[in-house]
């Protein structure tokens, strides 16, 4: 595939081992103007947009739901809820209204459980975006739109679960050991394909039998 990534912060090592087409776009995606922008830009560049994979995701509060304050509230919905709902918006006026495509939403274990931790507001995120997948399959058909929602996974942006609780968490996941982005990659690139041309609506759990345990609900 032709790829246009879109990141906050331009890092050169992200294009290390990368094979095909690639470009890197800086943007926010909580900015409302440049899901338009990049969606404009990616046409223009390549000739067509088959795609949408929604990833981006923020965490600026951890502790109780009822303790959160505005600020944090709005952002962690700005960017987790509101932002794949613009980035889709782009997609489908551009490209997916005339040339059905593939909206693929990163959504989180979290959004199907309950946290006794601090990480509430954010699963409430997740939990909504799953059911926009829901509600948004049986809207614009014949788009396919899929989600997934991995459990703990070697990321910058679990680095603090990974690097405090990483060890202990991966002795009590059945295939024992945490996910990599390359397992979460393999998933959305065959939700992507024509070899999952029959599904839509669904959010798919990838995170290696870590919820068949209710010691793991959490």
């Amino acid at each position: 595939a032709s790829v246009i990534m879109v990141s906050r912060k331009i890092d050169a090592s992200s294009m290390e081992g990368i094979d095909g087409e690639v470009a890197i776009r800086p943007a926010n995606v909580g900015d409302p103007t440049a899901a338009a922008d990049v969606v404009r830009e990616t046409i223009e560049k390549f000739g067509r947009l088959d795609i949408l994979v929604n990833n981006a995701a923020t965490n600026p509060y951890y502790g109780p739901t009822l303790g959160v304050d505005e600020s944090r509230y709005e952002k962690t919905f700005q960017v987790n809820l509101k932002a794949p709902i613009q980035w889709t918006q782009a997609a489908y006026e551009a490209s997916f209204k005339d040339n059905p495509g593939v909206i693929i939403n990163i959504a989180s274990v979290g959004g199907l459980r309950t946290d006794g931790g601090g990480l509430g507001i954010y699963n409430l995120t997740k939990a909504a975006l799953i059911h926009y997948t829901r509600q948004l399959a049986s809207e614009i058909g014949p788009n396919r739109v899929v989600g997934i929602a991995p459990g703990l996974v070697k990321t910058d942006f679990a680095s603090f679960l990974v690097e405090n609780f990483g060890d202990k968490i991966a002795k009590t996941v059945p295939v024992r050991r945490l996910g990599e982005p390359q397992d979460i990659a393999n998933l959305a690139t065959f939700l992507a394909s024509e070899a999952a041309s029959w599904i839509t609506g669904e959010t798919y759990v990838i995170d290696g039998g870590a919820g068949l345990s209710t010691s793991n609900a959490g």
